[in-house]
């Protein structure tokens, strides 16, 4: 599909990397942070790039937007990573057109996620795309996308048994610990950071060990207070990590940092330790896997945790493609009658000339011209406007032939 995007012939891409192709550690050097979005957005228009938005979370980050081809994205998008061009092609995949878009509907319906049915990529894809219009990086078409996005993952959500169990990023880390470690009464667990995963953890974790011991830090104490009141829970200053890490039999890092925000020398070499590093990139330095007194999984690890779920999930999955087809049949409807514009305002502006031209050699032969008379013609070319336009969508399958015709007849020009 080639859309023509301001008075430019671009298509429509999505370039990513994700879990499908990419493990932790490689998908952490392309990540992308919310503090890049401005210099970004600025640097890419003067590279000729218009309207994108980029989603970034622990499982993929994507680009989707117009350009004249692939590697356009691909040079521009690496120029703010820590990785480079040519690794980041040895792992993405690249759609485009219809294809695209229908990628980004199985992601927002939760079809694509890591945990099949997880649907926290939707408040990261509104959050991103939000981000990136406030920039001026949107346009029609991305906001009907997106809002389409949005209307199929609530009907997935709420209409099928796609996200049916227990079986979300952040709840993967409760269900390790059950897994794992049993009775949790004399054990201290330290939850370290509070985005939204984090957060999410501590709603979890309060809910399934209501009585355990629980002490959050973030780098920002405020945040932590807050929780802290909700659930009545332990919160320390950030700095007191090193301490308390002192005293930690599970350690859940959420921190969603660029570095290592946990290394070797925090940790007593000793310490008996479960560590579940829910970041990417990756937040606790993988050298600690290596400690015999150390037990360290990441989001991939813990993704294999829910396979029991998973498996009812899949029943679900006819349905959630059918109301993606729903959906898609009225984005594509929006979008033929949106592809018609050019041509019914270039008709409607040769009519404005016509009465232009009209009433300047009235003026020249000194006709006097009543006000009524140009409102009753402004009329008329409305009216023979929306006559035009209304055929052109009643016979969608002429419209080309139709549109041609037309500009050969009145010689319009379409911006």
């Amino acid at each position: 599909m080639t859309i023509r995007n301001n008075n430019k012939e671009e298509k429509f891409y999505v370039i990513g990397i994700s879990y499908e192709k990419a493990d932790a550690i490689t998908r952490g050097k392309f990540t992308f942070f919310p503090e890049q979005v401005e210099a970004f957005t600025e640097d890419s228009k003067a590279e000729g790039l218009e309207n994108f938005f980029i989603v970034s979370t622990c499982n993929r980050t994507e680009f989707y937007g117009f350009a004249e081809n692939e590697n356009q994205i691909v040079e521009q998008y690496c120029k703010f990573t820590e990785g480079n061009a040519e690794d980041f092609r040895q792992f993405m995949a690249v759609k485009e057109g219809e294809e695209a878009i229908r990628h980004l509907f199985r992601v927002s319906s939760g079809l694509e996620s890591q945990i099949l049915g997880d649907f926290e990529i939707i408040g990261q894809i509104k959050l991103w795309f939000s981000r990136f219009k406030k920039q001026g990086a949107s346009n029609a078409f991305l906001e009907r996308l997106v809002n389409t996005a949005i209307q199929i993952s609530k009907k997935v959500k709420n209409e099928t048994f796609l996200s049916n169990g227990s079986a979300s990023v952040s709840y993967s880390a409760v269900n390790f610990i059950q897994a794992t470690q049993g009775n949790l009464i004399n054990k201290n667990i330290l939850l370290y950071g509070l985005g939204k995963i984090g957060r999410n953890t501590c709603a979890n974790l309060v809910k399934h060990y209501p009585n355990t011991n629980i002490t959050l830090i973030n780098r920002t104490k405020e945040k932590a207070e807050v929780l802290g009141l909700k659930y009545d829970i332990t919160v320390k200053d950030h700095s007191e990590l090193k301490e308390e890490l002192t005293k930690t039999d599970i350690l859940i890092v959420a921190t969603g940092a660029s570095n290592y925000t946990i290394t070797e020398e925090m940790i007593p070499y000793d310490k008996e330790m479960t560590i579940i590093d829910m970041s990417v990139p990756e937040n606790v330095i993988h050298t600690l896997a290596s400690r015999e007194a150390i037990q360290l999984v990441n989001v991939d690890g813990l993704s294999k945790m829910v396979d029991d779920t998973i498996a009812q999930r899949r029943n679900a999955i006819p349905e959630a493609l059918a109301i993606i087809e729903e959906h898609s049949a009225e984005f594509y409807e929006w979008l033929s009658t949106r592809e018609l514009v050019p041509a019914i305002q270039s008709f409607k502006n040769r009519l404005d000339f016509f009465q232009s031209f009209a009433l300047n050699n009235l003026k020249k032969d000194n006709v006097n011209i009543d006000e009524n008379e140009t409102v009753l013609t402004e009329k008329v070319i409305q009216k023979i406007t929306n006559q035009f336009a209304s055929y052109l969508i009643e016979n969608k399958e002429n419209a080309d032939e139709t549109i041609l015709l037309m500009e050969k007849m009145f010689r319009l020009k379409q911006a």
